[in-house]
């Protein structure tokens, strides 16, 4: 009997190659994605301490109060916005993107947008 590795397990294996070359320190956090079926996350990183310094996601009652009648790409431009603000506010402003094994593409490219648009650098 053949098995699949199911997919999220495949970009599992695609986010830890990525990351042996990805690090986020003090002068540049890492931007770090997860994607759900419903909902996105970001979260910006420091891998020298292990700390998150700004969050946002869909699921907040501040970020979902912002996206009725929106689609799952604008959700994800509003948390790109959403994380950059809170970033800005502690004095970050340059970060490196990881985007989590995911493709460059749809709402993984519109967060990273929103993020820019925020006043991120990457």
């Amino acid at each position: 009997m053949i098995s699949k590795l199911d997919k999220n397990a495949k970009r599992t294996k695609r986010h830890y190659r990525q990351r042996r070359y990805i690090n986020g320190n003090a002068e540049r956090p890492r931007l770090n994605v997860y994607r759900s079926l419903n909902h996105i996350y970001a979260q910006i990183i420091d891998d020298t301490v292990g700390n998150t310094l700004a969050a946002a996601s869909t699921v907040e009652a501040s970020v979902k109060a912002q996206l009725e009648g929106k689609n799952k790409k604008e959700a994800a431009f509003i948390v790109g916005e959403t994380v950059a603000k809170r970033a800005l506010e502690k004095g970050i402003t340059k970060v490196v993107y990881d985007r989590g094994g995911y493709l460059y593409t749809g709402r993984v490219a519109e967060l990273a947008a929103g993020a820019r648009k925020g006043g991120l650098e990457f």
